[in-house]
């Protein structure tokens, strides 16, 4: 294990912002993870876990602990079982994007909509990552994580890690207790793309055959470059944690006292079979119907130009600037349409 002292935690995140970590150590492996939690628990030191830094908003004094990098990488493929189902038992330090793209080449169907998402696989569960129709529980076999509370290392079934919208056990109910280590995903060989998305059927509209997930996947990042959700070196609009603020999921008379209100504005709310399930809405229809627009900004913070739910850092920004613009997003939409939005990136040493 590398101890390292006093390391700048910017340039280890997408929004390119805060202040160091007092200690800071890459494990690649269990017995890295080990060591170091030892090290901490031995000086009392709080840890935070770090994946790809792409959802998160480090505080401008940095984090006082210890700062654990989980760089375990591998993907492991299993042999396909008898429903046609192959598992992938993949390190929770290997990138994203590229064990998307690896299952897309092995033909196998089930996170192609979530190509072109930043981070580390170890960030997926933790906050049930989706996009695009796909959330990366329906895929989730088990996650092998080493448990704070009592040292041990164990695999968490599907069921244990309490997915809901955005959630888990690891964001709400037993936040800090577990570093997870490895995700197993269990998808469909040969299986069809998920094509449900307005965003997706727009892409492919007119097209005879239905695409491939070589295609789905290429149409997901073309559609997330589009609107600077793709980290692209140089893009001003790419300095960001994503989507700042979750789509809230409304009740029925909430839904219906929106939609009046909206009316009443002389809009029309915005409806999507992706959201409509379980009376979702646009946050993005609600910042930018409450006046902030793509671009909109002042100093060294503002809103992407090509997204309404990303903000930005414009070079030089402050963590307590892109926490005032949050608080003055809130305030309005709230004040407009009586939703609170919901941040979704993980605030760091706050």
């Amino acid at each position: 294990m590398l101890l390292q002292e006093n390391i700048p935690l910017a340039p280890l995140t997408t929004l390119r912002l805060g202040g160091p970590a007092r200690f800071f150590v890459e494990a690649k492996s269990i017995s890295d993870v080990q060591e170091a939690v030892a090290f901490a628990q031995a000086r009392k030191l709080a840890v935070f876990i770090l994946g790809g830094g792409s959802n998160l908003v480090v505080a401008d004094n940095g984090w006082p602990g210890l700062v654990l990098k989980v760089a375990i990488s591998g993907i492991e493929e299993h042999p396909e079982n008898a429903q046609g189902e192959t598992l992938f038992d993949v390190g929770a330090g290997e990138y994203w994007d590229r064990f998307v793209a690896h299952a897309v080449r092995a033909q196998c169907a089930g996170v192609e909509c979530l190509s072109g998402i930043p981070g580390s696989v170890g960030g997926t569960p933790v906050q049930n990552v989706g996009a695009y129709g796909q959330e990366v529980s329906e895929t989730i076999e088990s996650v092998q994580v080493f448990d704070l509370k009592d040292g041990q290392v164990r695999d968490l079934c599907s069921e244990a890690c309490g997915f809901t919208y955005r959630s888990s056990i690891f964001n709400t109910s037993e936040r800090g207790r577990f570093v997870i280590l490895r995700v197993s995903y269990r998808l469909t060989r040969g299986g069809e793309p998920r094509l449900d998305y307005a965003d997706l059927k727009r892409h492919f509209e007119g097209r005879e055959t239905r695409p491939n997930l070589a295609e789905t996947r290429a149409a997901v990042r073309h559609i997330r470059a589009r609107k600077g959700m793709l980290i692209v070196e140089g893009d001003p609009d790419c300095q960001s944690a994503g989507s700042f603020f979750k789509n809230p999921v409304l009740s029925e008379q909430q839904h219906e006292d929106l939609a009046g209100r909206a009316a009443a504005k002389g809009l029309t709310l915005p409806s999507y079979p992706a959201l409509e399930k379980s009376r979702k809405v646009s946050a993005a229809w609600l910042v930018e119907k409450s006046g902030f627009a793509r671009g909109y900004g002042f100093g060294n913070v503002g809103i992407s130009s090509k997204h309404a739910l990303a903000i930005v850092n414009r070079g030089g920004a402050t963590a307590a600037e892109v926490l005032a613009l949050k608080g003055e997003i809130q305030q309005r939409v709230e004040e407009l349409w009586e939703v609170r939005l919901e941040p979704e990136p993980v605030m760091v040493g706050f």
